[in-house]
């Protein structure tokens, strides 16, 4: 199989289609489900360990159908954005799951109300136990919700509002071209482009590069709107809910912890320390500067490959079968189920108009099975997001015979996954490498810390900067342009040119149109230094796999400490960014530095 027919995922398996009898049955059993749950929640209720069990695997059952669904129509939609039922049926689906909101926001309500009676519960009652960590993180939930009748009204206006502007993002970022060749009039789509950051040869990258800023030139105005209607929604929901600026943070920051299970103090150790990192990451782009054979980085030098600018070329089965390998070595489960994954076509790996760029991974309850989209140019970075999204895939593994309320673990928690299972194929490629090998895949490695630290440190600073302009006025393009400029001057500092920055990154990343998920963003560092940190310490398969288990169930605080860290300590993470020092270190002698 070769790199120009990376396959088309199957989702078969998970409805036949839109008009199946599959799919129509759990349309009309998501509407019973949850009429049925908005009745008995209607209803006072006796606070009894069987009567919460019973509402708790209500909402599990109910809530397994709705993302089945929702999870079907979004990956119909983001391999084709112009599909118009597709698009339609997220409509239907979202109508659907409406009342689902509602339901919990009254679950949420009542336990609050009656919360030393539950809280006696989960201390007295076995069967409770699991649910211990479910419950009181519900109860704390209800600390920052609206009235019933008003998180009802905001979650339907969300369809509409919100979740539309997200949508206009996706469906603009993947079709829009720039011009590739002004004679034949020749264009590119803007994710063809960015795959052009990679290519050898300087003048192709500076060729895409602004093209690509070209063409994002020409949809500002639309994107620019968006934005300002996604952050708009999240800063008055947030403020209404009760999320309130603290310590000179901002309410979307706060909830942003929450969401990701972690403490304030977690927080501010790690952007702390990898603020005092930046001198680390800028020698090693001046180390590549020098490979290159240029005085000073461009942003489109930062993925150009340096090894005699000549970048080996992975066929998919080439692919597929190291990471299988790489993945075998440390659990042979883990390998047999990539290996699953690949011959399924659970993945979608195929460059082409009208599909997203970037990748994700997500996953099916009901059938216990996950999907990746992906766009595979070939290169050892497209390997290693493969590698990135199986990773997630086996943390769905791991829980997917685990009920919703134990499995739904953060986004910290879910990059560590990712990460750690990049990092198998990473060591794996370097054992055996040369020394002209070893100099490659070190500096494609750093290339990626690179972009999880600073890049990702520069898109946090970018997004506190939106949220606190954003909460008394929207932004015009060019403002949008200078945050993001103003961001990355202050990140990568001299070891990029100046004046050739990507001030249309906000456009480009579609991170940040997620209106309930804001600062999407530091998990990524966290997951990279987290998973070093568990790398280096050799743990067994079993080890790793109770502790993606355990994911689910607790603060990334104690999931930590379950593996010995203790994360709300700078000194965690400097461990984490010392190993990527000594990298550069290599890298610097490697280059003859």
């Amino acid at each position: 199989m070769s790199t120009i027919n990376a396959p088309r995922w199957n989702l078969a398996t998970i409805y036949p289609s839109f008009d199946s009898a599959e799919y129509k049955n759990d349309i009309e059993t998501l509407k019973e489900k949850v009429a049925i749950l908005l009745k008995t929640l209607e209803e006072p209720l006796p606070i009894s360990a069987s009567e919460l069990l019973a509402i708790i695997k209500s909402f599990d059952s109910v809530t397994e159908i709705a993302i089945n669904l929702r999870t079907y129509a979004h990956a119909t939609y983001t391999t084709d954005t112009r599909n118009a039922r597709a698009l339609t049926e997220i409509n239907t689906i979202e109508s659907a799951r409406l009342p689902l909101g509602k339901a919990m926001v009254m679950f949420r309500k009542m336990i609050a109300e009656k919360k030393e009676e539950v809280l006696k519960l989960i201390d007295s009652d076995t069967s409770l136990k699991d649910y211990g960590f479910f419950l009181t993180e519900t109860i704390e939930r209800a600390n920052f919700q609206m009235s019933t009748e008003l998180e009802d009204l905001a979650n339907d206006l969300l369809r509409s509002g919100g979740d539309a502007w997200e949508r206009l993002h996706s469906a603009i970022s993947s079709t829009v071209q720039g011009i590739w060749d002004k004679g034949s009039g020749e264009t590119k789509t803007v994710v063809a482009l960015r795959d052009l950051a990679h290519d050898s040869d300087r003048n192709i990258r500076e060729k895409a590069y602004n093209a690509e800023l070209s063409a994002w030139k020409t949809v500002e105005i639309p994107l620019a709107a968006s934005l300002n209607g996604v952050k708009g929604t999240a800063i008055t929901l947030d403020v209404r809910r009760g999320w309130k600026t603290k310590a000179g943070e901002y309410a979307a920051l706060q909830k942003s912890a929450f969401q990701s299970r972690i403490s304030e103090k977690t927080l501010h150790a790690l952007i702390s320390s990898i603020e005092a990192s930046l001198p680390i990451f800028r020698r090693y782009l001046k180390i590549k500067a020098h490979l290159l054979g240029i005085p000073v980085c461009a942003f489109y030098d930062i993925f150009a490959p340096v090894e005699n600018n000549i970048e080996k070329k992975w066929t998919w089965e080439e692919s597929c079968n190291f990471i299988e390998q790489q993945f075998s070595l440390f659990d042979s489960g883990m390998g047999t189920f990539a290996r699953h994954a690949f011959e399924f076509s659970w993945l979608d790996a195929e460059i082409r108009e009208g599909k997203i760029g970037g990748a994700y991974c997500t996953g099916f309850p009901l059938k216990g099975e996950a999907r990746i989209l992906c766009n595979f140019d070939g290169s050892f970075d497209a390997v290693s997001t493969v590698a990135h999204e199986l990773g997630h895939a086996w943390h769905h593994e791991m829980l997917k015979d685990t009920p919703i309320s134990l499995s739904q673990y953060p986004m910290t928690l879910a990059e560590t996954a990712s990460i750690f299972a990049q990092t198998l194929v990473f060591e794996g490629a370097l054992k055996n490498a040369s020394s002209t090998e070893r100099l490659s895949l070190i500096e494609k490695d750093l290339k990626s810390s690179c972009q999880v630290i600073v890049d990702i440190l520069s898109r946090f600073y970018f997004e506190k900067a939106v949220f606190e302009r954003r909460s008394t006025s929207e932004l015009s393009p060019k403002e949008f342009c200078d945050l993001m400029l103003d961001a990355q001057k202050k990140t990568y500092g001299d070891a990029l040119d100046p004046a050739l920055l990507h001030q249309y990154m906000w456009a480009a990343k579609s991170h940040y149109y997620r209106p309930a998920l804001g600062f999407y963003n530091y998990p990524y560092a966290f997951g990279l230094l987290f998973s070093l940190g568990l790398y280096a310490k050799s743990p067994s398969a079993e080890s790793y796999r109770t502790l993606l288990k355990l994911t689910g169930r607790t603060t990334a605080e104690k999931v930590a400490s379950s593996a010995g860290f203790d994360i709300e300590n700078e000194c965690f993470w400097q461990d984490g960014l010392s190993i990527i020092a000594k990298k550069v270190e290599e890298l610097s002698i490697l280059a003859g530095l």
